[in-house]
Formats: structure tokens, sequence, C-alpha cells
């Protein structure tokens, strides 16, 4: 049987949280490498978008079905592959992880992804410092909120819910791997990064990091 393929660009936010989220179930797969810089970009070409019309990363197959979205694969793989368990059993729980992940995937992400940043300088005509307090400000408040929403909520453990990684870990390490890119200050938020500290600790998590891809340069 084919491993599943993962469509995936090592700095990719995105497609770094399905590899998370992959290596924490436990599930062999494909990487296949979609360069999104060089050539103009990889995923604006018509092979690739044959795959994915949208032309982003990541896009995920397998035997079953093609799925684009990291959320939509996560949550695919969360109910194709039961255990370990990304999300609590308790609707509660579900849904304040799910309100975390979506805090970074819905609110601060898509502000700050390459195809943004390039609009910015490539048609604005927004310089380099101008483009960097941009992607800054975005990053100091979606993080300044996951710092007061995890600090003072008593489900919070050693992962952002309770003491085992789950979805809302998934979501949280690469965006502050980008952060950190950035020379995001990252002082203000002890929470967010002692959580990260922990994920880092964690086998899945260094093997999704984006220096330990195939492609990466």
């Amino acid at each position: 049987m084919t491993a599943p393929r993962l469509y995936s660009y090592w700095r990719s936010t995105a497609a770094y949280r399905v590899r998370i989220a992959l290596n924490l179930k436990g599930i062999d797969y494909q990487i296949v490498p979609v360069h999104l810089v060089r050539g103009g970009g990889e995923q604006h070409m018509p092979a690739y978008l044959e795959i994915n019309p949208q032309g982003l990363v990541p896009t995920f197959t397998d035997a079953h079905t093609t799925i684009s979205q990291s959320t939509a694969i996560c949550e695919y793989l969360e109910e194709t592959h039961p255990e370990p368990v990304l999300l609590p059993g308790d609707a509660a729980g579900r849904a304040r992880v799910r309100s975390l992940a979506q805090l970074v995937a819905c609110d601060v992400h898509p502000l700050n992804n390459l195809r943004v940043l390039q609009y910015l300088t490539g048609v604005l005509g927004v310089d380099e410092a101008a483009k960097t307090a941009w992607y800054r400000h975005w990053v100091a408040c979606a993080f300044g909120a996951l710092e007061t929403r995890l600090a003072g909520d008593s489900r919070t453990g050693a992962f952002c819910h309770g003491d085992d990684p789950g979805l809302a870990d998934v979501f949280l390490v690469p965006q502050i791997y980008n952060a950190e890119r950035f020379d995001c200050d990252m002082r203000p938020y002890p929470t967010l990064r002692k959580i990260n500290a922990s994920c880092l600790l964690l086998d899945p998590f260094r093997r999704a990091a984006p220096e330990a891809q195939p492609d990466a340069v």
C-alpha cells in the first residue's frame, strides 16, 4: 500500500503543523517538496494546481482522498487515526483546543504568510522595515491574547491543554518558530515559551522541524 503523501515546503507554517500531527499519530508518510520561492514558486505550476487549485501547501493525499487546508487535514487524521488523541474527550475541552488553534490559523497566520508578505513588498512597495513591523504587530496581537488565555486557565498544563500534546500545540509551535525567525520579542509570553519548550523535547515535534526536512536549504 502506498504511503500517504504530504505536499510540503520546509518553512511553511501550515505544512509544519501537519507534519507534527502525522508524527504524533505515528503515521508513515512521504514528503513531496513544493518550493514556494524557486522559479516564482512551484505551487503555481500546472502540475501542482491540478492537485490543489488554490496553489498553496500543504496538500495531503492517501488511498481515500486528497485534502487541502491544514486544519481540515488534522481533523481528518484525528477521525481516521483516533489514537493518540489531538482533541480532548469532552465538548468544552474540544471547543477550547479548537479555539486556541484557530486563533493561530485564522487570525495571525493568514496575515503573515508568504503570499501576503510578497504582496506587501512586490505590489504595494512596502519596504523591508515596514514589512517586518507588520509581521511583528500581528504576532503580538495574537500572542498577547494566547498568553492571557493560557496563563489564566487551570486546564493549561505542560501543554496548551493538560499534560499531553494536542491540536493547539500542533498549531502553536510552528507559529513560534516563524515569530523567532522575524526576531519577535517573546519575553512577554512566558507561558507560550514554556509550552514550546515542552513540545520541542518530543521526537514528533523535532522530526517535523523545518531544518529536519529533506528540502531544507
